[in-house]
């Protein structure tokens, strides 16, 4: 329900704004957008044409269109950046954390990211300089996702004084949830000691030192960990932070958990995009001929094991001579056990993704999805079975067309849980490899055993 209102009060809002921005009237913009906030503004949007988007974003002012700039599709950031007022960009960019302000800039071309940068660095020297530390960074890296704005204390300060401090840091931190204890705190070299919560610095003594109440054991993440592994991390340990050392152990920054919320989604949402082989990302940034040659290879290995399912066929053509209703319930059977693998590999690479499944405990996982399976399977066979039954008025035709149902939905079981695990042990994408390989060992296996059985009782099929 939340998600129809979600969309209906999009789709008015997008109705509303379309009849000042085609009339040029800015009193109606003022109406329309009065109570809205930059969220609902980023995705009203994502519906507008871009011209469109781009007349609503020079309207805003600055401090709001900073907000709604950081919320953007990358192809409508794209746009905004080409064709936004000359200086207005860096303007922007100093209204946002540095963090924000990288991923911004990162979408633009390298020589107009350049004069981004340059105008910024007019503005606020530093900003620029922090910006341009974190573009350093490989990109989809802690280093890239971290933000420098955190709380960081010597250990002999004592209770009552960082409280006053917390106190003053005011908007100049991102988080405070953990406060980071380090050996020089004024120092860029600064190595990290331990780390506490608020809630400790508020129930400490006023006397007592941060030394003392610090944590020592901390998770922590390389300015080069993937993005990825952070989150899964992030999700293991319940963290709403992570900091993040560089290649000399020193502490260079955190990620939050904010972050990370982001990136589980986007990862997600582009492993099923590339399931079935539509990332989204990829289409919007590469050329026809990058994701042709992307994309291609797997294909040709799909195509590879299918004419094994055709030399199965071929090897039993006799049978779909002699019982050609065969033939009518193989689409059928193909078709429900790959919904049942695709289902399975997704399951798997979700998994992979939040760290709710692993390697080392792959046999858990496939147990589960078998025993799931097992009871799938066995009621898709009962029920096409008694389809094959009524059709053919052969109780052994059914029996062959339930078994062979059963055992390709296993198969494609098997295949969904265990090619996305090996997939991501040996370097590949699991979300590349899952969908097109499970289909085809699918198909063989299930074919097979589906012909072979027949071929056995095709005496009482005919």
């Amino acid at each position: 329900m939340a998600n129809h209102l979600n969309e209906e009060f999009v789709h008015q809002l997008v109705a509303a704004l379309r009849i000042p921005l085609s009339s040029g009237g800015d009193s109606g913009l003022t109406a329309v957008l009065s109570d809205k906030r930059p969220e609902d503004i980023a995705e009203a949007m994502r519906d507008l044409t871009l011209p469109e988007s781009l007349a609503l974003f020079n309207w805003l002012d600055n401090e709001i269109a900073a907000d709604v700039l950081r919320e953007l599709e990358s192809e409508t950031t794209r746009y905004l950046l080409d064709n936004a007022p000359p200086g207005r960009v860096a303007v922007l960019l100093d209204h946002l954390p540095a963090d924000d302000a990288a991923e911004v800039v990162s979408e633009a071309d390298p020589e107009q990211a350049e004069v981004f940068l340059s105008d910024l660095s007019q503005r606020a020297p530093e900003d620029a300089a922090a910006v341009r530390e974190l573009l350093a960074y490989e990109e989809n890296t802690a280093g890239r996702l971290m933000t420098g704005a955190f709380m960081r204390l010597g250990p002999d300060v004592k209770v009552a004084e960082a409280i006053q401090l917390v106190r003053d840091a005011g908007d100049e931190v991102e988080e405070l949830t953990d406060i980071y204890v380090v050996d020089q705190p004024h120092s860029e070299n600064a190595r990290l000691l331990g780390v506490f919560s608020l809630r400790e610095l508020i129930s400490a003594g006023a006397n007592q030192r941060l030394s003392d109440i610090m944590t020592t054991e901390v998770i922590t993440a390389s300015v080069d960990t993937d993005q990825q592994e952070v989150a899964t991390l992030i999700t293991k340990y319940d963290l709403l932070a992570m900091p993040v050392l560089d290649k000399g152990d020193f502490l260079v920054g955190i990620v939050t958990v904010d972050d990370v919320i982001d990136v589980m989604v986007e990862e997600f949402n582009e492993d099923i995009m590339r399931m079935v082989g539509s990332d989204a990302e990829e289409m919007d940034r590469r050329t026809p001929l990058q994701i042709a040659k992307l994309r291609f290879p797997w294909l040709m290995g799909t195509m590879l094991i299918e004419l094994f399912a055709g030399g199965v066929i071929s090897r039993f053509s006799h049978v779909l001579r002699e019982v050609i209703l065969l033939a009518s319930f193989m689409p059928v059977i193909s078709a429900i056990s790959g919904n049942v693998g695709l289902q399975a590999a997704a399951i798997v690479v979700r998994g992979l993704d939040t760290g709710h499944v692993s390697m080392r405990g792959w046999a858990r996982a496939l147990r589960r999805e078998m025993a799931a399976s097992l009871f799938m399977a066995l009621m898709s066979g009962l029920v096409l079975g008694a389809v094959g039954i009524f059709w053919s008025q052969h109780i052994m035709f059914g029996v062959v067309v339930g078994i062979g149902m059963t055992c390709s939905m296993l198969t494609a079981s098997v295949m969904g849980t265990l090619i996305p695990m090996f997939s991501k042990r040996l370097g590949f994408d699991p979300a590349a490899t899952a969908g097109p390989f499970e289909t085809a060992f699918q198909d063989v296996i299930g074919f097979g055993v589906f012909l072979w059985l027949a071929s056995l009782l095709l005496p009482l099929l005919k």
